[in-house]
């Protein structure tokens, strides 16, 4: 049955119900993206914004953070009265919030992508050494419609480390223990920025926009409600490409959506339900992609289909090696540890070095930054990479160049992106690729902090094991889990942090039945870990 949200419900309890701080599910809580939950759950509601508003202004004054402040929504229904809120502190705390002229002045649009935001920030601190800029985001990806989310992202552009969420989340729950007394508030106030026009002017540095005019390829996009849906006609215009925009509708319910896999609204570009408007379109274009709401993520489909994320980030990384010259020969290409090893053999088959880093973003922010990453990229279908000279485009990810680049390469080399991954694989070998969930209790979710690497030694799936660790190989920084593997697979398996559930991810390069054992291997393993912890 498929769930359905109460906008009208959900937009009322936002302001009347007040969380109570001695509630765990109650207090702020800054996920690897920010702070997220439903105001019908007393998770998601105007004391939190406030308190984390005011929670991002100090942080900034402890840092001497004082330039603008870009700020931008997207389309759940919690974004817009959560962006009325974080303007009242904001102005009360002297803080210039530099948001789209519309999302001030309350017509309709407005909507600002996350990556948009990473770009302003960027492009208006490259150069200065103070008075630097940082941002905010409003909105919770591609969760159902009853959800609300906020993070923040610092003056490097990308989503912010564990010291600055750290203390912003500590500092938001005091001020709600204080019942908000040390929240200044003032009327809402914002400056209108460009953000269209400054994101869809750059454009043409990182993506050839004149070798997908000149081929005359048909573009397929859909928004899918989301903060993209005003960008995509400006880029058309702008560079005379042939784009169509399948649906530019905006419903804060998502009731256009397909149900995902479990009856639940779900704006997931890179599910299979979700994304059956846009897969049933797929023979009336050369290429189609969509996006999520708040345009970070991507999802891709040719006319063979909807490609795997893993796969497309695989293909986009071997063509953009191939056509940008002016990326330095040195840097590598950055993946998180539950990503496809599919990605270290196309590095290593252009002579670049694998950065592997824990799940989130955030790990390849100075990577992309300082020029010694080019791409990074998520098995979430979240990625970004560098301008065409090599320099810095953005530090969070941009499921809006990562369409173009499908479009890109198609346009360029006559091969779609399902095409090149299918010739990659002819030669590096098919892998095949799975993430499940098991049961775990709390105890043995925390068991996973104590994990003994001995226990995993020996043979996986037949194989003997050639590697164990806890730690990615790139920085050395602990993922939560482990991660054990062989010539012809691995498996990786982390607690869950919200569900009494562990993930496991798993790959092999045999073939599916080697990947059931690898799975079976490691629940297996996981179980005599538990019974002995």
């Amino acid at each position: 049955m498929t769930e359905s949200t109460d906008i009208a419900a959900l937009l009322a309890a936002y302001p009347a119900l007040v969380p109570d701080p001695a509630i765990a599910a109650q207090r702020v809580a800054f996920g690897t993206s920010g702070h997220r939950g439903s105001a019908l759950d007393t998770a998601f509601n105007e004391a939190h914004i406030l308190a984390v508003t005011q929670g991002v202004c100090d942080w900034r004054s402890s840092q001497g953070i004082d330039g603008p402040l870009f700020i931008g929504r997207d389309t759940h229904a919690l974004s817009e009265p959560a962006l009325a809120s974080a303007l009242e502190v904001f102005a009360g705390n002297g803080v210039t919030a530099m948001a789209d002229a519309d999302a001030i002045g309350g017509r309709a649009g407005g909507f600002t992508p996350t990556p948009v935001i990473s770009h302003a920030i960027l492009t208006y601190n490259a150069g200065r050494r103070d008075h630097l800029a940082d941002g905010v985001v409003i909105t919770p990806s591609h969760n159902p419609p009853r959800d609300g989310g906020f993070k923040y992202n610092g003056p490097d552009g990308g989503p912010a480390d564990t010291n600055a969420t750290g203390w912003i989340e500590a500092r938001a729950n005091d001020l709600l223990a204080a019942k908000l007394t040390g929240v200044r508030r003032a009327a809402p106030a914002a400056t209108p920025f460009d953000y269209v026009g400054h994101y869809v002017g750059d454009l043409g540095n990182v993506i050839d926009m004149d070798v997908i005019a000149r081929s005359g390829i048909r573009i397929g996009v859909d928004p899918l409600g989301g903060a993209g849906v005003g960008y995509w006609a400006p880029i058309a215009e702008r560079y005379g490409i042939d784009l169509t925009v399948v649906s530019a509708t905006v419903d804060p319910a998502f009731g256009f959506m397909p149900p995902d896999w479990d009856g639940k609204i779900r704006m997931d570009c890179s599910s299979p339900f979700a994304m059956a408007g846009l897969i049933a379109m797929k023979d009336r274009f050369d290429i189609s992609f969509a996006n999520d709401p708040d345009a970070d993520r991507h999802g891709i489909v040719t006319p063979s289909g909807l490609m795997n994320p893993n796969h497309y980030l695989s293909a986009a990384i071997d063509y953009l090696l191939d056509a940008r010259p002016g990326w330095s020969a040195t840097a590598g290409v950055g993946k998180t540890v539950v990503t496809s090893a599919m990605l270290d053999r196309v590095a290593a088959a252009h002579g670049r070095r694998i950065f592997e880093v824990p799940v989130g973003f955030k790990w390849f922010v100075g990577g992309l930054s300082d020029g010694s990453l080019v791409f990074g990229g998520e098995e979430s279908a979240g990625a970004a990479f560098v301008r065409r000279d090599g320099s810095v485009w953005t530090t969070d990810k941009d499921g809006l160049i990562l369409g173009l680049a499908a479009a890109e390469m198609t346009a360029a080399t006559g091969e779609d992106p399902s095409a090149r991954y299918r010739r990659l694989t002819a030669t590096l070998g098919e892998p095949f690729y799975a993430r499940t969930d098991a049961p775990a209790s709390p105890a043995q979710k925390a068991a996973f902090k104590t994990l003994d690497t001995a226990a995993f030694a020996g043979s996986l799936a037949g194989d003997p094991v050639s590697a164990v660790t806890t730690t990615a190989p790139g920085n050395g920084a602990a993922f939560g889990g482990v991660k054990v593997a062989t010539a012809n697979g691995w498996f990786a398996a982390r607690p869950s942090g919200t569900e009494n559930v562990y993930k496991i991810y798993a790959e092999s390069f045999v073939d599916a039945g080697h990947l059931a054992r690898i799975q079976d291997d490691a629940q297996a393993t996981m179980a005599r870990v538990f019974a002995t912890s």
